[in-house]
């Protein structure tokens, strides 16, 4: 399909520029009404990447990690509440409570290490100076 734009010929299927020059990629998940289906994906991959940041944080440095998930926390609201782009706000908005909710899973996770369901750092089995 040939479409005629500024007169230079373009082969393919291009979805069209909207007049706020958003890129062809934004134009065309708009266009789609796609933006809720991508978040609810980024959503999802965000909250499962928090997993395992959760369980190898407190592995390595105990319920001391908490303070990390509470700056990216505040930083990434301060983002999202700066940010003009609806998606990128809500993006935002995911990666701060889901550091917010990080920051309880923290304590949950030495509550689950010590009743044996996840693995203890030896290291850190002899001194006890985690906060109880």
């Amino acid at each position: 399909m040939y479409i005629l734009r500024n007169n230079n010929i373009d082969i393919g299927i291009i979805p069209y520029l909207c007049e706020q020059n958003k890129t062809i990629e934004m134009a065309f998940i708009e266009e789609c009404n796609l933006t809720g289906l991508l978040l609810g994906l980024v959503t999802f991959l965000i909250i499962g990447m928090f997993h395992p940041l959760v369980i190898k944080g407190e592995y390595h440095f105990g319920v001391k990690c908490w303070w990390c998930f509470l700056v990216l926390g505040i930083i990434t609201l301060c983002l999202s509440v700066m940010t003009s782009n609806f998606f990128l706000s809500s993006i935002f908005g995911v990666i701060s409570f889901s550091s917010f909710w990080s920051i309880l899973e923290v304590f949950e996770q030495r509550k689950r290490v010590e009743r044996g369901w996840f693995p203890k750092k030896e290291k850190r089995d002899s001194s006890k100076k985690d906060n109880k």
